[in-house]
């Protein structure tokens, strides 16, 4: 049976996705409306994007007292600055006048922002500082750039959207444990890239989190990382690549506190795998393409790989570490960042060559972006009915399982 997008004009939109949600078949994909209809996307962004933590960008890009770089995600706009006393804020691109962007360049170094309509000028921690020609009765401080939460942890920098943001002391702990042991903190951008998708931003998500596709669809990366196949075969090399890293001194920590948003807490799971046999790094032939970081004295032939808040995606290797951001653009389409990090230290063309340092995630991004450009298309038929999701794709049923659940709590 084809499961229809309900769209009757005399039902309310809340009804007519509610509905949906109820007609999901346990065990299986989503069906077409969750990829196309936009009053689902307007309740992505209010139930997931912007009730959600996610990681924009690593401190490092703005490493000096007043640089600043705009973030576009979904319909917003976020400044990103680093204040003379070092603090990082998350400002709203637009002005409590008339809502003019006050930030009319992609970065720089900027004390103030000065709105080019009507000259109200914010300090860069959003305060506004001159306002020409109110009333006496007008209060400055009642009128600064409206600000998002932020916080700061292991170098990598996360905002919230949300009035009362989600508990984030779980996640807080967790990267610690795993990207601290990795030195991101002390890590710098080596190099960024944007994909955009002509695909709903939940099938670019759904693609990251299952790797029953990496075979078929990434031979690159299935000659180097055990993950492609299916977790009960890889057990025995999972355990010998905890071995190698203990051997160094380290633990690095996993755990999953992947939960939905009813207690009050980001979600998050950390998870280590192994790659093959003699392979060191994601890289085309499995060497070492940058100085080791952290606390890594050796390569232990593993990855720690970490999902949090449904948008941001990280992975650890020994050697460097990615970024990986999903942002809504649209109901049909949205981006995906890679951001490469090495050590803080390590120079380009001396410590380490790009082209071979960002090498294997380009070509699996490229792939993946013609994979998931594929499926939308196909989804989009009327005919689309979702079959069931494969054992190997465990963590796409659970992502799904999340997502339904967001969307369903007001």
């Amino acid at each position: 049976m084809i499961v229809s997008d309900l769209k009757d004009l005399n039902t309310p939109s809340g009804d007519r996705i509610d509905r949906l949600v109820a007609e999901h078949r346990p065990g299986h994909g989503l069906a077409r409306a969750f990829y196309h209809d936009q009053d689902i996307y307007e309740r992505d962004l209010e139930r997931v994007f912007r009730r959600h933590w996610h990681c924009v960008a690593h401190e490092s890009v703005i490493p000096n007292a007043n640089d600043f770089e705009v973030f576009r995600m979904a319909d917003e706009q976020v400044i990103l600055t680093r204040h003379a006393d070092g603090s990082i804020h998350a400002i709203l691109n637009v002005c409590r006048h008339r809502g003019a962007e006050v930030c009319t360049k992609d970065k720089g170094n900027a004390r103030v922002f000065v709105c080019p309509y009507h000259a109200w000028t914010y300090g860069n921690d959003g305060a506004l500082r001159a306002a020409r020609l109110m009333p006496k009765e007008f209060k400055r401080e009642d009128h600064g750039l409206k600000k998002l939460h932020v916080r700061v942890v292991e170098g990598l920098v996360f905002v919230s959207f949300a009035k009362t943001p989600l508990d984030f002391t779980e996640v807080e702990h967790l990267l610690r444990a795993t990207c601290g042991q990795y030195g991101w903190a002390n890590a710098k951008v080596a190099h960024r890239e944007s994909y955009p998708v002509d695909a709903n931003w939940k099938l670019a998500v759904e693609n990251y989190v299952e790797c029953y596709h990496c075979g078929p669809a990434h031979p690159e990366y299935s000659q180097t990382h055990a993950l492609e196949q299916p977790l009960h075969m890889i057990e025995a090399m999972n355990a010998e690549m905890e071995q190698r890293t203990c051997s160094l001194g380290i633990e690095v920590g996993s755990g999953n506190h992947w939960q939905t948003s009813e207690g009050g807490k980001e979600a998050i799971h950390a998870f280590r795998y192994a790659l093959y046999e003699g392979v060191k790094s994601g890289s085309e032939d499995g060497g070492a393409v940058a100085p080791l970081m952290g606390r890594f004295t050796d390569f232990d032939g593993g990855v720690t790989s970490i999902h949090l808040g449904g948008t941001t995606f990280l992975v650890c290797y020994p050697d460097h570490g990615m970024i990986y951001r999903f942002i809504p653009k649209t109901a049909g389409t949205c981006e995906m960042e890679l951001i490469w990090l090495v050590d803080g230290k390590a120079e380009a063309g001396r410590d380490y060559d790009l082209d071979r340092l960002t090498w294997l995630w380009k070509v699996t991004t490229d792939e993946d972006k013609a994979i998931i450009e594929h499926t939308s298309r196909g989804v989009r038929s009327h005919y689309f009915e979702p079959g069931p999701i494969a054992p190997m794709e465990q963590n796409e049923l659970r992502y799904i399982d999340w997502y339904l659940d967001e969307i369903s709590r007001a």
